[in-house]
């Protein structure tokens, strides 16, 4: 195996009392890929920074192997000091690599490089800062939340870019299926140390499943051991006292490590304060349009939402997702169509906007509106240390400003915060951003499980794929579709990935400096997203066959023509758009079968 690259050993640090780390490690071979995973809050991007150079820890060593190039992407990014976007991204090459490689990257990121630092939103703030480490194809690329801000066009390019790069790789990300399809190993950060297993992050839950499993036997029989020492300090025979000091002093060596174990960090116990249900309808829009000057946001939208459906918006930034789920919610008026809420709707909003937050306000006010130090759940006072525990707040952070908390820490206080609310339908903008995957879990149970109607933007392909009943996504021009199904379900039925509309054409490949970024590889296997299209298309092309026929049935009915007309022409529509939808999916599958048996035949 080649040295590696980089290697941190005995890596120590330590904010106030607690260690952050004790001990961690991590080593990086040229062309791995590394996903670095554990809690919020477990010491994941201060060991990236270390590892960048960027923190200084308390012991231990970092080596970097003379020459190598390191790059890395910070969560927060300093554009100090730059005028335009280009300069910034241009700073960020050798004297040696070539400058289009840069505007290259800017143009399939959809920036010009004229942009203000100091005016980008946080999507182009992050896409800029990737179009900065990746322009010089580093030898090691440590990146730290890469997808947050992104959208889902954005994601799935960078899933390729990085998928095709050499460089070796450390990835932090809350994003299970960008980490699933990037990574070959994994490193575990918890509780100060890191534990490594030379697979995916596809197999990680499963192993850190196993490990704290077996820590709970370990320290179950380290409790049993205990109990048996001081039943025989007691009431056992006195022998000799030599004998006898040893195990008095084996007892309280026992005792020690059960006093400095660091058990694992508990689950979020997140809650929803439940409203009286609303009636079966919830939303009923019929050919609504919005449009801002000559654009088109939406257009001849129709839908029916129904109470217990979980209905996810995809699409590209700027592509008019919040000004949808407005128009849906009411909260918006339409330039034209209808929009009918159901009975009795209680609505609880989420929004992405973290920094509405007043950073001045404690955690507590926050929760409690100010008032007192209750809150209430479902009609019953909680005690606001008490929910604070349940979205993993320690106590001493009652009175801590905003302006202290992390990402993930004000990402858990807005769902505090929403969740306390009684509720018929939750309106969620990207719920999943910061959040760690075990609060993710948690979130998603509940969620399942809320007896009223969600409606959720989300860019996190996995967590659309695990709760949502259909998806509604962009097809440009203001049009908007619904598929059945999770976002996987979606591309099936589309037979493409989605795109963003005006997308600046890609610059021709002679240009592309081929030094500074590497020809794809030859594809040797079908990708994650391709093996699951193989394995739901049967099913979805199934379900789509039923509708087809329920709706061919009503079609036969000799005097559905005569007796509702505008029935049949609906009807007849609905079954022309099922059968388009059926022949998509089935090319689809028959594609990506063709594509299977030759990947296995030359393989073989």
């Amino acid at each position: 195996m080649a040295p590696p690259l980089l290697q941190l050993k005995d890596i120590a640090l330590t904010f106030g009392g607690t260690p952050l780390l004790a001990g961690a490690e991590l080593s990086v071979s040229p062309g791995e890929r590394v996903s670095l995973v554990g809690r919020n809050g477990s010491g994941k991007s201060t060991l990236l920074r270390i590892a960048a150079g960027a923190t200084e820890p308390d012991r231990g060593t970092v080596f970097v192997q003379p020459g190598a190039l390191v790059r890395y992407l910070p969560q927060e990014p300093d554009f100090s000091g730059f005028t335009t976007v280009r300069a910034y991204v241009e700073a960020g090459l050798r004297p040696t690599d070539d400058p289009h490689t840069a505007r290259y990257l800017l143009d399939q990121l959809a920036l010009s490089g004229d942009e203000d630092p100091a005016h980008l939103s946080g999507g182009e703030a992050r896409r800029a800062s990737l179009a900065r480490v990746l322009a010089p194809s580093p030898d090691i690329l440590l990146l730290d939340e890469p997808t947050n801000h992104l959208d889902l066009t954005t994601i799935e390019w960078l899933e390729t870019e990085l998928g095709n790069s050499r460089s070796a790789m450390v990835i932090i990300s809350h994003d299970r299926r960008f980490l699933s399809n990037l990574t070959r190993s994994t490193v575990w950060l918890d509780r100060g140390v890191t534990r490594r297993i030379e697979r995916g992050f596809a197999h990680f839950e499963e192993w850190r499943d196993m490990l704290l499993a077996e820590e709970e036997r370990e320290q179950h029989k380290l409790d049993r051991k205990i109990v048996a020492e001081e039943h025989w300090m007691r009431y056992g025979v006195t022998a000799r006292r030599k004998r006898n000091m040893r195990r008095v002093g084996e007892l309280a060596a026992l005792r020690e490590r059960r006093r400095s174990h660091r058990g694992a960090a508990g689950n979020a116990a997140i809650t929803t304060a439940s409203a009286a249900p609303s009636g079966v309808l919830v939303i009923e829009a019929d050919t609504i349009a919005k449009s801002y000057g000559d654009r088109p946001i939406v257009s001849d939208f129709s839908i029916r939402i129904q109470r217990g459906d979980r209905i996810g918006v995809v699409g590209p930034n700027g592509a008019g997702k919040t000004t949808l789920i407005g128009l849906l919610t009411g909260a918006l008026a339409p330039d034209s169509g209808t929009v009918r809420l159901g009975a009795n709707l209680q609505v609880a909003t989420l929004t992405q906007h973290r920094d509405s937050l007043d950073p001045e306000t404690t955690v507590a006010d926050a929760l409690t509106g100010g008032a007192g130090d209750t809150v209430m759940v479902n009609n019953t006072p909680k005690h606001v240390v008490g929910y604070m525990r349940d979205f993993l707040f320690a106590p001493e952070q009652a009175r801590t400003p905003l302006s202290k908390l992390s990402g993930g820490e004000r990402g858990r206080l807005m769902l505090a915060q929403v969740m306390a609310k009684p509720s018929n339908l939750l309106v969620l903008d990207e719920p999943t951003n910061d959040l760690d995957m075990e609060t993710l879990d948690v979130l998603e149970d509940v969620l399942a499980d809320y007896p009223g109607t969600v409606l959720l933007i989300s860019h996190d392909r996995d967590f659309l794929d695990r709760l949502v009943s259909g998806v509604i996504a962009p097809e440009g021009g203001g049009r908007w579709i619904e598929y059945a199904g999770g976002y996987s379900d979606m591309l099936a039925q589309r037979g493409a990935d989605l795109r963003r509309e005006a997308r600046p054409a890609a610059a021709p490949k002679a240009e592309k400096s081929t030094a500074a970024t590497p020809a794809p590889a030859t594809r040797k296997r079908l990708s994650f997203k391709d093996k699951h299209a193989l394995q739901t298309l049967p099913g979805t092309i199934a379900k789509l066959q039923h509708e087809a026929a329920a709706l061919q049935v009503r079609l036969n009915d000799p005097d559905l023509y005569v007796k509702d007309r505008a029935a049949f022409e609906k009807t007849t529509a609905a079954l022309g758009d099922i059968q388009q939808k059926i022949a998509a999916a089935e090319e689809n599958w028959l594609a990506l079968e063709i594509q299977r048996e030759e990947l296995e035949g030359s393989a073989g």
